[in-house]
């Protein structure tokens, strides 16, 4: 942005004896208003717009509205004013201490004298280079034909798949979400966070921009919430403008409020004026597309009838212009029958085919809710539940089978099946078993375990012969 030159005056001074001055060479005498009224003309009419750079002081807010501040630098000050009508439009919050850079026309309070400047543009004092870079950045993006209309992609009448690339705790995606989920809730949203604002955010915007044409959906929404000129500048990147000039996916830009403007709203497809406003652009309205089937489906079968009552008009005007009644009520009968029958068909695949469409979009619309999810769910639990019983008994049967076979083994172990064919157990007083005649003497008293009981016994020799001995 360009400010013109000021005006330098340092004094402008009225001399008496050329200016005020009548016919008859006596000096005017003027009253108070007068000489305030013609200083203010003379000043207003030497500077008519200046730009101004300093501090602000005594800043004061009463409840018309207006602003009311001194601004001042080290060797001067100047009261100023800025009235409801302009500062509204102002993007920034006013305060004491404030370096700002002005737009206004000088003037003079007439009631008090008093020299002031009226204000109708301001702006914080860092964002004027700012607007420079971003006016020069715009011309020359223009003339390139970045801006062009018709550079820009229409966007899809039913998209199924929106990326939207803003950040994760910011606001904008909760507008959008929450606006999409009223009108139309089937629309898949993937969220691509990234940093919006400071250093890093170019690079972050551009990377998440990468990842959203990778997932290839049918719109991208690049999008935050308002702020200064300093907030928004990310969005301000040649770079980020010419990535969204190669993109092959439509890409809608909602960023600020509406009177927050960017390159990235200029060179995007679509520029929307706010989030939400993105939300209603991107998406048709559900209850208005059923609203229109069932109107489409209501004037087909009104048009039909319509036509169907024309058509037996006709028969029955043909009826009273033949000559022989019977051949022809015959023929147009036939005709009338073959008419109908075929215009019944059309007319009940048609109702069937509008029936369906509409049937498929109540149980889109229905597939949200959580009575699907739940019935879904209920059916999981029960296929699990069928899997752990089928589990749990498989498991109880091994269990059954391997404590079979420690049974077993435990059986063939055991010295009673020896018992049961004949043989005894014997054991010594401690309770240990004798299986060799050097553990005992004579004397001891020995227990036999046998089949039926036990038998006490005491020693009285020992003998070395065997059992193979003794049976050969």
């Amino acid at each position: 942005m360009r400010f013109p030159p000021c005006l330098n005056l340092d004094l402008l001074v009225l001399n008496n004896d050329d200016l005020f001055v009548n016919d008859n060479n006596e000096h005017a005498v003027l009253s108070v208003s007068d000489l305030n009224r013609e200083a203010r003309i003379t000043i207003e009419d030497h500077f008519r717009e200046v730009w101004v750079l300093g501090e602000m002081s005594n800043f004061a807010r009463p409840r018309s509205g207006h602003w009311y501040f001194t601004l001042k630098d080290e060797k001067a000050q100047v009261r100023c004013a800025m009235f409801a009508n302009r500062n509204r439009t102002t993007q920034m919050q006013p305060g004491d201490g404030q370096l700002v850079l002005l737009r206004g026309r000088v003037s003079l309070y007439e009631g008090r004298g008093e020299f002031q400047v009226i204000v109708d543009y301001m702006e914080a004092a860092g964002e004027g280079a700012l607007r420079q870079a971003f006016d020069k950045l715009k011309d020359k993006l223009a003339a390139e034909g970045l801006f062009a209309e018709a550079n820009k992609r229409p966007l899809p009448q039913f998209p199924e798949h929106v990326a939207i690339l803003t950040s994760e705790t910011g606001a904008a995606f909760r507008d959008i979400r929450a606006v999409l989920q009223r009108r139309y809730p089937s629309l898949n949203l993937t969220l691509i966070p990234c940093l919006v604002q400071g250093d890093q955010a170019e690079a972050d915007l551009l990377r998440a921009l990468s990842a959203g044409l990778t997932l290839k959906p049918d719109v991208i929404v690049l999008t935050r919430g308002g702020g200064s000129l300093e907030d928004l500048w990310s969005f301000n990147s040649e770079t980020l403008a010419r990535a969204i000039y190669a993109s092959t996916i439509p890409i809608v830009s909602a960023v600020g409020h509406e009177i927050d403007f960017t390159i990235a709203d200029f060179v995007a497809d679509v520029r929307a004026p706010t989030p939400s406003a993105a939300a209603e652009l991107i998406s048709p309205d559900a209850a208005e597309l059923l609203s229109e089937f069932a109107d489409f489906e209501q004037h087909l079968t009104t048009m039909f009838r319509h036509y169907l009552e024309h058509q037996h008009l006709r028969v029955e005007n043909s009826l009273l212009q033949i000559a022989d009644p019977q051949a022809a009520l015959e023929t147009y009968l036939e005709k009338v029958s073959g008419f109908q029958q075929r215009t019944q068909r059309a007319l009940k695949a048609r109702i069937t085919h509008l029936a369906l469409q509409t049937h498929g979009l109540a149980q889109r619309l229905g597939s949200i809710g959580p009575r699907a999810r739940i019935k879904t769910q209920h059916e999981n639990l029960v296929v699990t539940i069928s899997r752990m019983k089928l589990t749990l008994e498989q498991h109880l049967e091994q269990q059954r089978e391997h404590v079979g076979q420690q049974a077993r083994m435990l059986h063939n172990l055991s010295p009673l099946p020896t018992i049961d064919r004949g043989y005894g157990l014997v054991t010594n007083e401690d309770g240990r078993v004798v299986s060799s005649r050097a553990e005992v003497s004579s004397g001891d008293t020995l227990t036999t375990y046998v089949q039926d009981g036990s038998i006490r016994s005491v020693v009285d020799d020992t003998n070395p012969k065997t059992l193979t001995d003794s049976t050969g």
